[in-house]
């Protein structure tokens, strides 16, 4: 894979040529950042700036005072290439708080290892309508320790109105869920994304997020998808390299909480 190469086509497709995530939200592109907008259950942040140092301070000011007026909450996903090359602390001196560092990492599908089935008695199942919705937010609970509404609301909503945006899978030990996992394709690009991956404690450890991760890039090969797309955290980051894929740069996201702020993310 020629990293830098792809890296530049994941810039200009995935971010500076973002768009929504979902139904209700709308991409805008002012002052040289791209940036989300949504209601106060759905993701608000910039995907992506042109900045030099000149700029950098009144876009970010900007940033503040629109999401502000929204009484919103949101995020600059800032990426390990991006400039200036001190944005990152421009961010934290403005009020952002940084989250965990994690890594970009993208695999050429024709490059992956796909050969890898669930462990015994594991099976897994698509997620088509409310009632998949539901085991996958009880994963997301159980493995994240987090509330899951917002997940639950966002995935039934794309799956209803844009199903062709998204897909889910659930694995089910019996007819307990015990790991999920979501793809999100972004129509005329290359790239798909794996998110969400997720295994309940007990279920750590016996191959589940290897086989969720074969799963769904079989379905980007049926889909027609050339490269995949990963945030991985350090746990996920072996696994997904024993498969395939490749490093490019990290990305870290920036929060601010205005404190007006109608939600949270």
């Amino acid at each position: 894979m020629d990293h830098a190469a792809v890296l530049a086509l994941y810039d200009r497709d995935m971010r500076e040529g973002a768009q929504p995530d979902g139904p209700g939200a709308r991409i805008e592109r002012v002052g040289g950042v791209v940036r989300q907008v949504a209601d106060a259950q759905g993701w608000n942040g910039v995907v992506w700036s042109d900045l030099d140092a000149a700029r950098a301070d009144g876009a970010i000011a900007e940033q503040i005072r629109y999401y502000g007026a929204l009484g919103r909450t949101f995020e600059w996903k800032l990426y390990g290439h991006d400039f200036p090359i001190d944005l990152g602390q421009r961010l934290r001196t403005a009020g952002f708080t940084a989250e965990p560092e994690e890594t970009l990492m993208i695999g050429e599908v024709s490059g992956l290892t796909f050969e890898t089935e669930p462990p015994e008695g594991i099976r897994l199942v698509p997620v088509t309508d409310r009632a998949g919705v539901d085991l996958v937010a009880d994963v997301h609970e159980k493995a994240f320790g987090t509330d899951s509404s917002r997940l639950r609301r966002q995935l039934l909503a794309r799956l209803t109105k844009d199903p062709d945006t998204i897909t889910a899978v659930v694995a089910l030990a019996g007819e307990e869920p015990v790991s999920a996992a979501r793809m999100e394709l972004v129509p005329g690009t290359r790239f798909a994304g794996l998110w969400g991956g997720g295994t309940v404690e007990a279920w750590r450890g016996k191959g589940i997020y290897r086989a969720l991760v074969a799963h769904r890039a079989r379905d980007a090969v049926e889909r027609g998808y050339r490269y995949l797309q990963v945030d991985a955290s350090s746990q996920s980051r072996p696994v997904l390299e024993r498969l395939g894929f490749e490093p490019l740069t990290t990305t870290t996201p920036y929060v601010y909480e205005p404190e007006t702020s109608g939600g949270t993310e």
